[in-house]
């Protein structure tokens, strides 16, 4: 089973931005996804990659966080631009069933 390992994560202010990465443990042909979880809220979807590199968001980050993937490097990236401090929560990277273990994300000033 394949593993995942997300990092990137930390303390930005209000209009920063972070890079996350994920890396698969091999390579892998399906898409990514990544969700995110906010204390005392429910998981949600953020964006997700397919192999054909279509990329889709959920409204609340769209146009701000940018999804990416290199099959090369077994690797997917999230981009968050412009994040606000609704945006703090762990962050999870998903490829079919498996989940990483998340990186927090916390936008404080």
């Amino acid at each position: 089973q394949v593993q995942l390992a997300e990092s990137g994560g930390g303390l930005v202010r209000p209009g920063g931005s972070l890079r996350l990465t994920c890396t698969a443990s091999r390579t892998t042909f399906t898409s990514y996804a990544w969700y995110r979880q906010a204390p005392g809220k429910q998981r949600e979807w953020v964006a997700k990659i397919t192999t054909g590199d279509f990329a889709t968001y959920a409204d609340s980050v769209k146009g701000r966080f940018t999804i990416s993937r290199s099959n090369a490097k077994n690797t997917v990236w999230l981009q968050m631009d412009s994040l606000k401090p609704e945006d703090t929560a762990m962050y999870y990277c998903k490829q079919d069933g498996t989940w990483g273990q998340g990186t927090q994300v916390t936008v404080s000033s």
